[in-house]
C-alpha cells in the first residue's frame, strides 16, 4: 500500500508515465493531509489550561479527524484499485458481437462501480475535513489557526480535484439518472465546501491579527 511505503517512492511514481497512482489518489492524499492538520490543531489544544472549556469539544474533533483521515488514507490506495478494475475491463476480447456485449458491459460496471464510486467517497469527505476544519478555527489554539486554514484550503483543493475525476467517469458511462444524481450531489458538496473555506480562511486571518 503507497500509505505505508516512503512518501519519495509515491511522489517518483506519481511523475512517471504509470497509470497508477494518479489525480484520484493525489486528492485523497491532500485530503488526508488536511484531516492531520485538524488533529495537529487538535493535539495542540488538548490539554492545555487556556483552553479547559473546550476539552471535550476538541476530544470529539480528534475522534473526527482521525477518522476522516483514516477513510482518506484507505480511498487513496483504493483509487488505483478502481483504475486497475477498468483497465481489466478494457482489455476484454471484442472479436464477436457476445464478446463486445459483455465487454461493454464489463466496462459500464467498472465504470459505475469503483471508478466513480472512490473519487465521489473521497468528494464527499471534503465537505467532514471542511466541517472540522471550522470546528478547529473556532476552538482551537490560536496559535495554530493558520493550521486550520491550511485545512479548509486543502479541503476545498481535494474536492475540486474529486470532482474533475468523478466527472472524467461520469462522460463514459450510459446511465443518465445514474449520471444525474451523482453530478448533482458533487455540485452541492463543492458549492458547501466553497462557502466554508471562505468562512475558515477569514477567520484564520482575524485571529492571526
Amino acid at each position: 500500500m503507497y500509505i505505508q511505503g516512503a512518501m519519495q517512492s509515491y511522489i517518483d511514481k506519481l511523475a512517471s508515465k504509470s497509470p497508477e497512482p494518479g489525480g484520484g489518489s493525489a486528492a485523497a492524499l491532500v485530503g488526508s493531509l488536511g484531516a492531520a492538520l485538524v488533529s495537529m490543531v487538535g493535539n495542540l489544544t488538548l490539554g492545555k489550561e487556556k483552553y479547559e472549556g473546550v476539552q471535550d469539544e476538541v476530544k470529539r474533533l480528534l475522534q473526527r479527524s482521525e477518522s476522516v483521515r483514516a477513510d482518506l488514507q484507505r480511498l487513496m490506495q483504493e483509487d488505483t484499485e478502481a483504475f486497475s478494475g477498468v483497465s481489466a475491463a478494457y482489455k476484454l476480447p471484442r472479436e464477436t458481437d457476445a464478446q463486445k456485449k459483455a465487454r461493454s458491459e464489463k466496462i459500464q460496471e467498472a465504470l459505475k462501480g469503483a471508478a466513480t464510486e472512490v473519487p465521489f467517497q473521497v468528494c464527499e469527505k471534503s465537505l467532514e475535513v471542511a466541517r472540522i476544519s471550522l470546528t478547529a478555527a473556532e476552538i482551537g489554539n490560536v496559535g495554530a489557526v493558520s493550521d486550520a486554514g491550511v485545512a479548509a484550503l486543502f479541503a476545498d483543493a481535494f474536492a475540486q480535484a474529486a470532482a474533475m475525476n468523478v466527472r472524467i467517469n461520469l462522460n463514459s458511462i450510459r446511465d443518465e439518472a445514474f449520471v444525474s444524481a451523482k453530478w448533482d450531489r458533487v455540485q452541492e458538496i463543492l458549492k458547501e465546501v466553497g462557502k466554508l473555506k471562505e468562512e475558515v480562511v477569514a477567520m484564520t486571518y482575524r485571529k492571526m491579527g
